[in-house]
């Protein structure tokens, strides 16, 4: 089958994406691993998408995919949205046609493409954190947070992220730490107050974590402290990093041109990419705010954009 329109990714751009195209009549395919991106992983406690007060982001993102999937039902008829679980290796392009790779070696072919893979959490790249990945070691803090009951464990990242993180783990673990490398702060007020309300997070500025250790599992981190300019160790038996995130992009490489932070370069008016039919929106592309509300409405742009292309 010829589609119109491949939507890669199952995040907030995504699924947006995904329900316009449907809407619009788009033969439509979509290919994720899984639905939610960053916000399923990082999103603890989401206060500023509108009509919900406060939700978590694994609530969040279960209405988008259930609000995606009534246009994935039969009802709709050859219109409808198709849904793909799989990684997607290459994209090409032929003429006017793109080809769509997957990790499971199948082929699909489109008239446009929609990049919205998002962006995968950077890594800390210091001895110990590859061995323990899994077992100490997490990059999702409402996946495993749990995991870490009664224990104390380690924040890396002052952000936004990085203080909703310990709040989140500050229900389960005995003692939070907040490492974070700058001499400030970068997290919002408002955060920053729910962290020092809990009573059982440190915050710690100007360190930098050196080295993970422990034998089987995580059992102490090895910091620097920049400000007394010695080595400290804390004894942790988990260690959450929060350090940002790296566009997912690899697949698209030959395609498209990138800015200095590894995003895709688009035309802000239409999401298109310097390829002719390919459009990019959601946090993989270099819109500076990156926004749960931002991406999904970049989504929807890409999709409208895509529309008028289709038909002229």
């Amino acid at each position: 089958m010829l589609y119109d329109v491949i939507i890669i990714g199952g995040g907030p751009a995504g699924i947006s994406a995904g329900i316009y195209s449907a809407r619009q009549k788009l033969k439509t395919l979509l290919i994720t691993k899984s639905f939610g991106g960053q916000m399923a992983r990082k999103a603890v406690a989401i206060e500023n998408y509108p009509g919900f007060e406060e939700i978590s982001g694994l609530e969040l993102i279960k209405k988008f995919e259930k609000h995606l999937k009534k246009f994935a039902s039969e009802q709709f008829g050859e219109n409808r949205i198709k849904i793909e679980f799989d990684s997607v290796s290459r994209v090409s392009k032929s003429g006017k046609i793109f080809s769509v790779l997957t990790g499971k070696r199948r082929k699909f072919e489109s008239k446009t493409v929609l990049i919205a893979s998002g962006a995968d959490p950077r890594s800390l790249e210091v001895p110990g954190e590859k061995k323990f990945i899994g077992k100490g070691v997490s990059y999702c803090t409402t996946c495993d947070g749990p995991l870490y009951s009664g224990k104390e464990v380690a924040v890396v990242g002052g952000g936004n992220s990085g203080f909703e993180s310990a709040v989140f783990l500050s229900g389960w673990a005995k003692k939070v730490y907040i490492l974070e490398h700058s001499s400030e702060i970068r997290a919002e007020q408002s955060v920053c107050r729910k962290a020092k309300e809990t009573g059982n997070i440190q915050i710690m500025t100007s360190i930098s974590l050196e080295k993970i250790e422990g034998k089987n599992f995580v059992e102490s981190i090895v910091c620097k402290d920049h400000k007394a300019k010695k080595t400290i160790s804390l004894a942790v038996g988990g260690v959450f990093v929060e350090i940002g995130s790296q566009p997912a992009t690899s697949f698209v490489k030959d395609l498209v041109d990138f800015n200095s932070k590894d995003e895709i370069i688009i035309d802000p008016k239409t999401m298109q990419t310097k390829t002719e039919g390919l459009f990019a929106a959601g946090d993989v592309s270099n819109v500076i705010f990156k926004q749960i509300v931002i991406a999904a409405g970049e989504g929807c742009k890409a999709i409208l954009s895509i529309s008028n292309y289709l038909r002229q």
